[in-house]
């Protein structure tokens, strides 16, 4: 936009008013106990998923719901609340550590510069963020806090009497070990050799990762796990009083993905002291199983297959380990799968049936290892019928729906203990027979598994642990934080070992003991950021136990009053932020047991081509170019006119021209340009009070932009204001109670054009002082609001002639004698014989003349 045709001088009033709010911190909230703190006001803690910030700096999508959390933040400090709305980095991670690999600079640099531009661009949007909370996750004073919340996990264990967790010293048994939250294991990763790091699921596409493309494989690896399925029950049933959206909650009872049967003992033919335990939710349908399937990489694999078989078993190991977990699990890929050699025996049937390896079948989900229901279950059906497996009818259809293939419930056939008997009585019978013959018992069992805790990386928190003699234990909390060595290089070691092995000095902690090498995901520091902006700056508790009380209380579960962002984050960060807030809630370090109340998931802004946002794409828009060439103001206001919040659309430059046209409309409402060519307040604004009409447009716009913020409503919220613009553009006079107001309104939205119209008015009006953020939040007169007037239409012999305003309680009589003195009226039927005049209430006046 040319120079000298912007319609209203926003490149002068936004950097002015954003200098002003840093230097007068007007947006900083202070702690109970602190100078300025208010008791007397109530608390609203507003927080946004604080991003990762990477060098490509923001696009216009990621504002969306920081302008909803800032509309928010606004209107609820108006209205006399405490707020806390703070901002920080969510900073470890893959790509600034790829970048020190390429450049050999260090993360920290790289992580440093990312975060000013970041932070540039975001106080280039005015957002009225507490930036005395700032965070990041990658700072020592930061992380020595996170690494202590890991040693309360790693020193606790979940007491099932008690249904909590408690510190480990209170564990009965000799081997704590066992029972610990935080425990090392030897688990099947996604491991890619190129970044030498492991791999989250969501993290590999096709066989590669998301992050360069390399190769992944699957391999067995030593890492450190979080027992988050201790508290699966508490995460389902403590869902229920949390406002989030009931999708988001499906999500993560899917994930979490509880379900009830039967765990049953398989005899291996060969081995008659091993087992094979199978979990299923058909226990009725035992009697059916015909073979069975175990995960490649099960332990039982190697010995059980036979020499014949061997060849083919590890070709097969090999071509599974490169695929994912989601991969394997396609249910719509072709089955396959080897022989083992060996059987197991069926406990009620007692007939040998083969087992198989097949890639379905997943290691980390149940026990491993399946029984095969061929006429029960389509995946089954699918893999009998391509080596032709057994296929036995054990569960009749009520109807005449054919048998084999038949997944619902029935009624019990050839099955010698639970004949006739439905699914559902069957269930429970073959389960106790099991159960009193010590061949297996009643189970509960989730698709959630324990949290792969470890990453092969640099960048990222080093653990607080040792290990001495292949023992681990914890150092002590005036050993935090531990901090990563320099490096010569960052690149992985090629082995396995992470890179923090190649520092030998630091791993080495004494003459017997050596450091933990792995570090922690990046998942880690966002699991408890929102407590520390509680209370960032406390060096003596990971959060102050008055901060945390004040900031986090309230009657209900959650302590976060609203949490926006995005829903690529409905299931992991989530459910992992809950499960440390439930353990620490459980030790006592914190008050509430669930961290956020209020969730609400903004949609996604796509590019003007109706695709999403990607370099790949040409298709990204920076906020800087827009705000450039429209300001701040309009840039907010277009995010949130766009459409629902929670909706996915398009982004239009010719929308944000809209909304900037608007904007310049509200300017020369108040504003004029005198003949020097600057700008002066209009003189029709007086101190007086408006008429009938104006009262009624400004408190009706009262009421309806607070409905609107407080809905979430934000595109119906600027279409009323732009309503009101229109109302009174082109008044002869305007009333200066009515223009206050409506800066009220506006400011939450487009706070630097408020601010500067609310300065302007003070120069010229003393009726209020101050600036327009400390003003209180309008309220409206319900009386006003009254509809005490209608439109009447006025025909001539059945043609609509004019129209006007009459009473509600005006009579036949009064409307008839109003419509006959309109001037338009009187000019057409004069001359002329009026023969009727009729008369629908509230309606109509209709003058029948010859």
């Amino acid at each position: 936009m040319d120079e000298r045709r912007k319609p209203y001088p926003f490149d002068q009033f936004e950097p002015k008013w954003q200098a002003i709010w840093e230097e007068q911190q007007l947006f900083h909230a202070p702690n109970p106990g602190e100078k300025s703190f208010d008791y007397a006001k109530p608390k609203f803690y507003v927080l946004d998923m604080f991003p990762y910030p990477s060098g490509a700096g923001l696009h216009v999508g990621h504002p969306e719901g920081y302008t909803a959390t800032d509309i928010i933040a606004r209107y609820k400090r108006m209205r006399g609340f405490n707020v806390l709305h703070p901002m920080g980095w969510d900073a470890f991670g893959l790509p600034a550590e790829q970048y020190a690999i390429r450049s050999g600079q260090h993360p920290a640099i790289t992580t440093r510069e990312n975060i000013a531009s970041f932070k540039n661009q975001l106080k280039r949007i005015g957002f009225s963020y507490d930036w005395q909370r700032e965070i990041n996750t990658t700072d020592p004073r930061y992380y020595r806090w996170t690494q202590w919340i890991f040693l309360q996990i790693y020193n606790s264990w979940f007491n099932s009497a008690t249904n909590r967790a408690e510190p480990i010293s209170t564990y009965p048994g000799k081997n704590p070990d066992e029972v610990r939250l935080a425990y090392v294991a030897d688990v099947p990763v996604n491991w890619c050799p190129e970044l030498g790091t492991v791999l989250a699921n969501e993290e590999v596409v096709d066989g590669k990762s998301e992050i360069g493309g390399f190769p992944v494989v699957r391999r067995p690896m030593r890492q450190w796990m979080l027992r988050i399925t201790a508290y699966a029950e508490r995460l389902l049933n403590e869902f229920d009083k949390l406002d989030w959206p009931e999708g988001i909650k499906l999500l993560q009872r899917n994930w979490i993905g509880r379900s009830e049967g039967a765990l049953i003992k398989f005899q291996i033919s060969n081995f008659e002291s091993q087992i094979i335990e199978v979990f299923t939710t058909r226990p009725d349908t035992l009697y059916g199983a015909t073979y069975m399937v175990i995960a490649p990489e099960h332990s039982l694999v190697d010995l059980i297959v036979s020499e014949e078989q061997w060849p083919a078993v590890r070709e097969y190991r090999e071509k599974t380990a490169r695929k994912s977990d989601l991969e394997r699990a396609e249910m719509t890929k072709e089955k396959t799968g080897v022989f083992t050699g060996d059987y197991a025996v069926n406990p009620a049937s007692g007939e040998r049936i083969p087992i198989w390896i097949a890639d379905y079948v997943l290691l980390g989900y149940g026990t491993g290892a399946i029984m095969g229901v061929p006429a029960h279950d389509e995946r089954d059906l699918e893999f009998a019928r391509k080596f032709d497996l057994p296929i036995v009818v054990v569960v009749q259809p009520a109807g005449e729906e054919p048998a084999v293939g038949f997944t619902g419930e029935g009624v019990a056939v050839n099955s010698s203990i639970i004949n006739g008997l439905t699914s559902t009585d069957a269930k429970k019978k073959i389960t106790a027979w099991l159960e009193e013959r010590s061949l297996g018992k009643g189970a509960v069992n989730y698709k959630l598994r324990d949290w792969l805790f470890s990453r092969q990386r640099y960048w990222g928190e080093p653990f607080p642990i040792i290990w001495e003699a292949g023992n681990h234990r914890s150092l002590g909390e005036n050993e935090l934080p531990v901090v990563q060595p320099p490096l010569e290089d960052y690149k992985p070691t090629g082995t396995g070992e992470p890179p923090l092995s190649k520092a030998k000095d630091w791993v080495r902690y004494s003459e017997k003991a050596t450091r933990e090498t792995n570090v922690m995901p990046q998942w880690a520091g966002s699991c408890w950021y929102y407590l520390r902006f509680c209370d960032p700056h406390d060096d003596r508790r990971f959060v102050g136990e008055e901060a945390e009380r004040y900031w986090m209380g309230s009657e209900k579960p959650g302590g976060v009053d609203l949490y926006i962002g995005g829903t690529e984050h409905a299931v992991l960060h989530l459910l992992y932020a809950r499960f440390w807030q439930k353990v620490l809630f459980d030790l006592g370090y914190v008050s509430k047991p669930e961290p956020f109340q209020r969730l609400v998931n903004q949609g996604i802004i796509l590019g003007e081509d109706n695709q999403k946002m990607s370099k790949s794409r040409g298709n990204i828009v920076s906020p800087d170019d827009v705000i450039d060439q429209y300001g701040a103001d309009a840039f907010r206001c277009y995010e949130m006119f766009m459409g629902p919040l929670e909706q996915m659309k398009p982004w239009s430059m010719r929308g944000v021209e809209g909304v900037s046209r608007f904007l310049a409309r509200v300017w020369r409402l108040f504003m004029r340009e005198n003949q020097s060519g600057d700008w002066e307040l209009s003189g029709k604004i007086k101190k007086i009070d408006g008429d009938k009409a104006q009262q009624k447009m400004t408190h009706a716009t009262i009421r309806k932009v607070t409905e609107d913020i407080e809905s979430f409503s934000f595109n119906t919220a600027i279409s009323q204001m732009m309503i009101f613009v229109n109302a009174f553009t082109g008044a002869e006079t305007i009333p200066l109670s009515s223009m206050r107001s409506f800066l009220v309104l506006l400011s939450p939205f487009a706070p630097h054009m408020a601010s500067e119209l609310w300065e302007r008015l003070n120069a010229s009006f003393t009726d209020a002082r101050g600036d327009i953020t400390s003003h209180r939040w309008p309220s409206y007169d319900e009386r006003l609001l009254v509809e005490d007037e209608v439109e009447v239409v006025l025909q001539i012999n059945g043609k609509v002639r004019d129209r006007m305003k009459m009473s509600i309680l005006a009579t036949d009589e009064q409307m008839k004698t109003a419509a006959l003195s309109s001037p338009k009226i009187h000019e057409r039927v004069a001359g002329k014989t009026v023969r009727n005049v009729i008369v629908v209430p509230k309606k109509l006046v209709n003058i029948v003349v010859d």
